[in-house]
């Protein structure tokens, strides 16, 4: 089985305030297909977001990461359980999940591993769903910066599994029978430049920068924003999201 990795446990605060959340749009399509979820399944759940909303439409909740730094930080509530565990090894019971969402993290599975456990733990007819998001765009010259930063800065840094990001899950295996009517996702929010660098200093890439030369990148990149960045503090910023989503 390949070894899992956390790459987020050493930023899992960062990761709790800066990461974006999810639209409302994707949740709605996701419980339109069932007028109701009993159990729910979120795989690989960092700080909660997902199971979160999973909670106020499905009966109980399973969450697990890998990183108990990341579930220490994740969001409370009573018909969640927070669990330390691999994608690919739950220790869940046998056929009782009707929902599973992977959100922002199947490209670090076993996908053959993981899909096993899927079946393993799911009923007939269990929806699938998993999703990314890509790179934010904010404006012409600030995401001309991003993207020296992403593409040149950082390119030795991130891990092999960032491709399938990259190309929008498009190439990862899907072995499900797949809903191709769905509506097209962005995260949009608003955020001020220091969320921004808060938000870079979230991502796996520069976590392995900082671990081999010893300081952040986002520092010596910071100046770049500020010169881009216009008088207005806050700006409008969006996420394309790319969703796979079908049926056991």
């Amino acid at each position: 089985m390949k070894k899992a990795k956390d790459n987020f446990s050493a930023q899992s605060e960062l990761y709790a305030r800066f990461r974006p959340v999810y639209p409302d749009a994707l949740y709605d399509f996701i419980f339109s297909l069932k007028p109701h979820f009993a159990n729910a399944w979120d795989c690989g759940t960092g700080n909660g977001q997902v199971a979160a909303r999973l909670a106020e439409h499905c009966h109980l909740v399973f969450a697990t990461d890998i990183s108990q730094k990341q579930l220490d930080n994740a969001i409370r509530k009573e018909n969640i359980q927070y669990l330390c565990a691999r994608a690919e090894e739950t220790n869940l019971p046998d056929s009782i999940i009707d929902l599973v969402t992977v959100a922002q993290a199947i490209h670090w599975f076993d996908f053959d591993a993981f899909y096993r456990e899927v079946y393993r733990i799911t009923r007939a007819g269990a929806v699938v769903a998993v999703w990314c998001y890509n790179l934010p765009r904010i404006s012409a010259e600030i995401d001309a910066v991003l993207d020296d930063f992403y593409k040149n800065t950082l390119h030795t840094y991130w891990d092999t599994e960032r491709k399938y990001i990259d190309l929008n899950y498009i190439t990862i295996p899907f072995p499900f029978e797949e809903i191709e009517d769905k509506p097209e996702l962005s995260i949009t929010d608003s955020w001020s430049i220091e969320h921004l660098l808060g938000y870079l200093n979230s991502w796996s890439a520069v976590q392995h920068y900082i671990d081999k030369n010893g300081f952040s990148p986002v520092d010596e990149v910071a100046a770049k924003f500020r010169e881009v960045w216009p008088d207005t503090p806050m700006l409008k910023v969006q996420f394309p999201v790319a969703l796979r989503i079908g049926t056991t």
